[in-house]
């Protein structure tokens, strides 16, 4: 297997470009050092004058084309650092990108760092993560993506690897390369002062490794940064003195200067990650026994309060489970008022350790519960997961995609030991469960399974295994390799190992896109979040070929958790409303258990009226578009006049020279770029149009577009005809993004459609349609019997319809129904027959688009284009009548 990855998503260019266009205008520049001895040093900095107001206005309009708050000030780290000539203060402005996770997040990053090197010869980088799952991911992203980036940046060359404290001659080549270098590092091995990075080695003849880090002045890119917020780690990225620092997360916990969001509703929205279902474990109905859980511990007025979980007798004289609150000193029998409690005080609350003692000498740690059946709810757990797994693996193998389940385990030595709990349920439940699938009836189950939970490790964080040539080391180091490296056979079929345990080393960082269940034998407390769990399975699937699969149906995730479903919803949907607000929340997780069908009335298929309908609008089209080019270019001079586009210069950055034994020479930079003499006019002036096709034809997608078009772009500029002389490479960068810009809108307002002699069959109805019991809602007068909704809106527009006597019928159009367009294909929501009883009985036959709003401009701009285009399609090219729509009331209003 071999990864493929696409090129054109839109939400992965937009993030990039947001970053791209933040330094937009701000010239490159030489940085003309300061020398001691007569003596050149000669490593490489990256060179870009980040002017403050500049970067301030460009941060606005990024934020203001991504719908985003716009920022007052930028938001600076500053912090005082130990160089090689002193204590100095750096400071250096932040940048956050926030995308769900399962989206690309280090894909978007890695290609930002060669657009950042094709827009601004940026060169040195440091992806800084906050552990070693998460820097093997990265590692493994390299390595997949090298492929793909040589084809899309034409062979560009560019150095990864993981910081490897025993090779400082790493770090020397990093500080004097004149290529990309990116270098992947934990914040553990370089964030204390005996971390060898910060140690003077003989092996660089007496350098200090960081001060040849600090000379490059890197761009950080910060891979999950709310893992990086403490005093200590904060100094530790000062420490490398960054230009700048991009940080990327899905859940960030302080947004520096936000100029990107993709929210978990708008990843579900967009069919971007899998759909995610939930099976609820949970005791029930069994007060024989006191139960005690602890779900946090606080600090409040100086006093130490945990949050428990007990069995409480109520006024109606039933017993319920109840949450309540005690203090060092309460006693549970008189807060339950029950008996069976009674010895049970809490004597310590214990914060940092996390648990509770009560004066019986029970103990119960954060996250735990005394009183309740583990072990019968760990099997119930198991079995479900091991029984969906197979169901699931026969159902997917026709679509060639291997199925993984992921376990999040309590304990370790619940796993690891071979007398461990969960190890031997597991054991149990899939020999006795293998034995109902003829698939799996001849397999081991020592061979399915493997684990990883990182517990050795080096000072700078790496993983050490003391014997890895014999015993359990070695199977921990296979497995390793196999779960964090090698990724492509964990998800092909010749490879057994398809259940993977965890603690909470694998919470960030790693996933596989082929985990369809996640068992949470764990209570998910503040240490690992529901949207951390289900992170690690809503990438959405690849098959055997490497190709990824879009089919919604097949791309659904199952949380087996120790926990009813309405608690586990509720814990999921807080933590989205913490992050972003009620507006914002993704669609809820559904209950596993409530699935629903909805079945085809064939007689409504046989009525005229629908016959009628399918003919006007099954028939296929394809687009031509007219581009106007005297308005293209009117449109491209308007804004290119508009744009600053400032001079190149010579800026003086100030640095002190040192010289080891073996006359190398290395340079500490001591203060900020300063312009010393305009270069205007100083330069051959290249040939503009062939400079701005090349860079046309080399953007992704490629833009091709004639010189004659381009030199009359140029001819015509008249505030800037200066500055392309002065500037040409940044005259012709800036002129080739509005060109882009202008184009994409001209392809969708100039596009013609035609009939191309092929038609959608009502045979390509299927008789039943599966899904979950809450997404279903009962009809009369639809094609199906229920009709399935993804959002608010649709489930109130088919109620209206239901209620509209003049709604003669309609139907939902299902997923093979696609008008093709420039950006993808487009699936509309709704054809609809009405006859209006106040003008003679006319009937007309529509096409409805359902969204929260009738303003197109209120929309994502591809949602708004994919609209233009439907109305193309269906008016001009069918004939048919199409609108926009928030509401069957709508319909009232003959078109």
């Amino acid at each position: 297997m071999k990864f493929k990855f696409e090129a054109n998503q839109d939400y992965q260019l937009k993030a990039i470009e947001s970053v791209t266009n933040l330094l937009k205008r701000l010239s490159h520049v030489e940085v003309e050092l300061q020398f001691e001895n007569g003596t050149l040093f000669a490593a490489v900095p990256n060179g870009i004058d980040l002017d403050d107001e500049a970067l301030l206005n460009n941060l606005k309009s990024v934020q203001a084309q991504n719908n985003l708050d716009e920022d007052v000030e930028l938001e600076y780290i500053e912090e005082k650092i130990a160089t090689a000539t002193g204590e100095k203060t750096v400071c250096f402005p932040n940048f956050s990108v926030e995308m769900e996770t399962g989206t690309g997040k280090t894909y978007i990053y890695l290609r930002t760092i060669l657009e950042l090197f094709r827009f601004y010869d940026l060169k040195k980088f440091i992806v800084v993560v906050p552990s070693v799952a998460v820097r093997e991911g990265v590692l493994k992203t390299l390595e997949i993506t090298r492929d793909h980036f040589c084809r899309l940046y034409d062979n560009t060359p560019y150095r990864y690897y993981a910081y490897d404290s025993a090779n400082p001659a790493q770090v020397r080549q990093f500080a004097l390369s004149d290529s990309i270098e990116i270098m992947v590092m934990t914040i553990d091995s370089f964030n204390k002062a005996s971390n060898i990075i910060r140690q003077t080695t003989d092996r660089l003849q007496g350098e200090t490794p960081i001060h040849l880090v600090q000379a490059t002045r890197p761009i950080l890119i910060l891979d999950e940064p709310q893992n990086m917020v403490s005093e200590l780690r904060v100094k530790a990225l000062a420490a490398l003195n960054p230009l700048l620092a991009l940080r990327y997360s899905a859940t960030h916990r302080t947004p520096y200067n936000l100029i990107y969001r993709l929210t978990p509703a708008e990843a579900y929205q967009r069919e971007l990650v899998k759909r995610i279902e939930v099976d609820g474990v949970l005791q029930e109905d069994d007060v024989n026994q006191p139960l005690i859980r602890v779900n946090n511990i606080q600090s409040r007025k100086n006093t130490l309060t945990t949050r428990l979980s007990v069995h409480k007798l109520m006024r109606d004289q039933t017993v319920k489970e109840q949450s309540i609150t005690v203090k060092p000193g309460d006693n549970l029998a008189e807060k339950t008022n029950r008996p069976e409690y009674n010895g049970y005080i809490v004597d310590e609350i214990n914060l940092f350790s996390g648990f509770v003692r009560f004066t019986n000498g029970v103990e119960v740690e954060q996250g735990a519960s005394a009183g309740e059946d583990k072990e019968g709810i760990f099997e119930t757990q198991i079995r479900l997961t091991i029984e969906e797994h197979f169901r699931k693996q026969e159902r997917l193998k026709s679509s060639n995609i291997k199925v993984l389940s992921l376990f999040f385990i309590d304990r370790v030595d619940n796993y690891a030991q071979k007398t461990g709990i969960i190890r031997q349920l597991f054991k149990k439940c899939f020999n006795e469960l293998k034995q109902e699938y003829a698939n799996w009836k001849d397999i081991d189950v020592e061979r399915v399974q493997a684990a990883y939970f990182a517990q050795r490790r080096t000072k700078d964080g790496d993983i050490i295994y003391e014997d890895s040539s014999t015993g359990e080391a070695k199977k921990d180091a296979e497995a390793y390799d196999l779960i964090m490296k090698d990724k492509e056979r964990l998800m092909s079929f010749d490879e057994p190992t398809c259940f993977i345990f965890s603690h909470s080393a694998l919470r960030e960082g790693w996933d596989s896109p082929n985990v369809f269940q996640i068992c949470t034998l764990n209570q998910t407390t503040s240490e690992m979040k529901k949207r951390q769990e289900i992170g690690r399975g809503v990438r959405l699937a690849i098959d055997q070929s490497g190709n990824r699969v879009y089919d919604a149906s097949l791309n659904v995730l199952t949380v087996v958790a120790n926990e009813s479903y309405a608690s586990y919803v509720e814990g999921y949907q807080s933590e989205m409303r913490e992050a972003y607000g009620e507006h914002a929340l993704a669609p809820k997780p559904v209950d596993k258990r409530k699935r629903g069908v909805a079945k085809l009335q064939k007689a409504y298929m046989m009525t005229p009226e629908f016959k009628e309908l399918w003919e006007r609008i099954k028939h296929k089209t394809r687009y031509a578009v007219d581009i106007d080019t005297d308005r293209l270019i009117d449109e491209v001079v308007t804004a290119l006049d508009a744009a600053e586009i400032r001079p190149p210069r010579i800026t003086v950055t100030k640095a002190v020279f040192q010289v080891d034994n073996d006359e190398v020479f290395s340079a500490l930079q001591m203060s900020g770029a300063k312009t010393a003499k305009d270069l205007s006019g100083r330069y051959p002036l290249p040939n503009l149009v062939d400079t701005m096709m090349h860079l046309l034809e080399n953007t992704t997608p490629p833009v091709r577009i004639t010189k004659k078009t381009l030199l009359g772009i140029f001819r015509r500029t008249q505030i800037n005809r200066q500055a392309a002389l002065n500037n040409p490479h940044e005259f012709a960068s800036v002129a080739v993004r509005i060109i882009k810009e202008k184009l994409t809108d001209q392809l969708i307002d100039g596009i013609k459609y035609e009939k191309i002699g092929e038609c959608y069959e009502m045979c390509q109805f299927e008789a039943s349609v599966e899904s979950w019991e809450n997404h279903l809602i009962p009809v009369k007068r639809s094609l199906y019997d229920h009709v399935i909704y993804d959002s608010e809106v649709e489930r109130k527009f088919v109620e209206g319809l239901e209620n509209l006597n003049f709604v003669k019928l309609y139907v939902k159009l299902p997923a093979f129904f696609k008008v093709p367009t420039p950006i993808g294909t487009y699936n509309p929501d709704w054809a609809i027959v009405v006859d209006y009883p106040d003008d003679e009985g006319q009937r007309l036959y529509l096409v409805r688009e359902t969204k929260g709003t009738t303003n197109l401009d209120d929309l994502r701009p591809d949602e708004r284009r994919k609209i233009e285009c439907g109305k193309q399609h269906f008016t001009e090219a069918l004939g048919v009548d199409y609108e926009v729509v928030d509401s069957a009331q709508d319909l009232r209003i003959k078109s």
